[in-house]
């Protein structure tokens, strides 16, 4: 009894401990903490309805029906701590809808059983053996840790296979737990110490998964603010993030940067809608990306405005504005509409002591010398039409 005393006291500890953590744990939904609770309480429950079944026993001059409501109290509750880890796993299935319908029917049958001595059977000096429908019992406990066993299995899916063995092993830690308890008997009755354990893990486990998911979700994210949502090509924040690469680790030597701009973008806003204007960007960013992505990195970093990192040289840089120019002149949209761009472009190695920053500025001010040419050639003024 010394031995079984112990192992109670320290499931019940290891109860409040893991309650405890779950009250300080602000990341957890009002709902998952309920969740939590109400495991730990079926475990504790469980735990202590089999411990007054065995005290009581000894007490001299005790009468049998305290000792029978425990032990009822402890085959109902033992399938619903079971099942508890398995809500735990909040997994909604048929397998859950199974399970529920276990529980429900044990708690029924468990009350008529008792009811009518069936369960179990005490003698005068309050010993009890096995009725002739204990044998439902085991087949309720058996069917509802193979449930636990499936749910474990589905829920193992959702995760890698690196982060799976775990998981496993704490099903079979609750499976071995109860297992001992109702094969060997005697004071071999862990069966709540090993459950508490399973609780304790499948919520370590969760805050693992809780961070995982967490950070995945960060990176989804960033991922997203990488890219820009008209064109599909890189943002204007995956374009700075660059910049500063270069800043930390030094400018390669054969960098091109290519800053470019869409003419008459305003007009065709003006006169055709946005519509047409989005689709102006798009194709001038298909043509950018077309010509550039097998060089370096594409941008957009404003409304109508493009650059481009890349690896090329003098020759490289000339031929692909050509190209841009070409593609450019080819392409129409709806009503007409023409794609025109105003480019230019710095190469690192006619600026060897330029900054990226500084590289950027000057391309950015050959595009705005192109553009300027480019309307004093079309007889328009560049402020009020781009």
């Amino acid at each position: 009894m010394v031995y079984y005393t112990a192992v109670m006291a320290i499931t019940w500890m290891a109860l409040a401990v893991l309650a405890e953590l779950v009250c300080e744990n602000n990341r957890m939904s009002v709902d998952r903490r309920g969740l939590c609770y109400a495991e730990f309480a079926l475990i504790g429950a469980s735990a202590l309805a089999e411990c007054l079944s065995v005290v009581l026993g000894d007490v001299p001059g005790m009468p049998g029906w305290p000792i029978l409501a425990a032990k009822w109290a402890d085959y109902v509750l033992t399938p619903l701590a079971c099942g508890a880890i398995a809500w735990q796993l909040r997994i909604h299935n048929r397998w859950e809808k199974v399970l529920n319908a276990l529980i429900v029917f044990n708690v029924v049958f468990q009350t008529i059983a008792f009811a009518m001595g069936r369960m179990i059977i005490l003698d005068a000096n309050n010993h009890y053996t096995y009725g002739d429908l204990h044998i439902v019992y085991v087949a309720v406990l058996l069917a509802v840790i193979a449930i636990l066993a499936i749910q474990f299995v589905i829920y193992g899916r959702s995760f890698s296979k690196q982060n799976r063995g775990s998981l496993y092993l704490t099903l079979a830690l609750a499976v071995t737990g109860v297992a001992m308890q109702e094969l060997l008997g005697g004071e071999a009755r862990v069966a709540y110490l090993s459950l508490t354990l399973c609780a304790a893990f499948l919520y370590i486990r969760n805050g693992e998964f809780f961070q995982l998911a967490q950070d995945k979700n960060m990176e989804e994210q960033r991922a997203l603010l990488m890219v820009d949502d008209l064109t599909g090509i890189g943002s204007r924040r995956a374009y700075s993030d660059e910049l500063k690469g270069f800043d930390e680790q030094g400018m390669p030597a054969d960098l091109a940067v290519f800053c470019m701009d869409v003419n008459g973008l305003k007009e065709t806003n003006d006169t055709l809608g946005h519509v047409a204007g989005d689709e102006l960007i798009r194709a001038a960013a298909a043509c950018v990306r077309d010509v550039f992505a097998s060089f370096g990195n594409c941008y957009r970093t404003g409304g109508d405005e493009f650059v481009v990192l890349a690896h090329m040289d003098k020759a490289q840089a000339d031929e692909a504005l050509a190209e841009l120019e070409r593609r450019a002149k080819a392409w129409r949209g709806h009503d007409g509409v023409e794609l025109n761009f105003a480019s230019g472009y710095a190469l690192a190695a006619d600026w060897p002591d330029a900054t990226p920053e500084g590289l950027v500025m000057r391309a950015d001010h050959a595009m705005y010398e192109a553009k300027e040419a480019y309307y004093r050639q079309e007889g328009r003024d560049r402020r009020r039409r781009r």
